[in-house]
């Protein structure tokens, strides 16, 4: 696990390459769609199964997590980080953070069915 960690923090300093397309420019993450940014980034903390986990630090539970029920809320902590969490805002085009945002809210026994659009990630850019 902290290897995993270790490698989503050496991703974060990374410079896009030249050959992404427009709109990965700026993200070294190259993955599309929600679970393929959470299994490729948000997983390494938040485990697989979204239970969290905690050792050298705590990651907190996604899974049945009624604080994700204010999509807000998520909004703000992909976006600015908290804690431990690193942010992501300068690092995940507006279509990554909110497809994996509603993957999140959608999976691991979370049923929220409103959407989070890429209009509302740029806004709070």
């Amino acid at each position: 696990m902290i290897r995993k960690f270790g490698l989503v923090l050496l991703l974060l300093t990374l410079p896009a390459s030249a050959a992404d397309t427009p709109d990965m420019r700026g993200s070294p993450f190259a993955m599309q769609g929600g679970e393929a940014v959470y299994r490729g980034v948000c997983q390494g903390c938040h485990m697989a199964d979204a239970k969290g986990a905690s050792g050298a630090a705590a990651y907190p539970a996604l899974a049945a997590n009624p604080r994700l029920a204010e999509a807000g809320y998520v909004l703000s902590m992909v976006m600015d980080g908290h804690k431990g969490m690193p942010p992501f805002r300068g690092h995940f085009t507006n279509g990554q953070v909110a497809d994996v945002i509603n993957f999140v809210r959608s999976h691991f026994g979370n049923r929220y069915r409103d959407k989070v659009t890429e209009a509302e990630v740029q806004a709070l850019r």
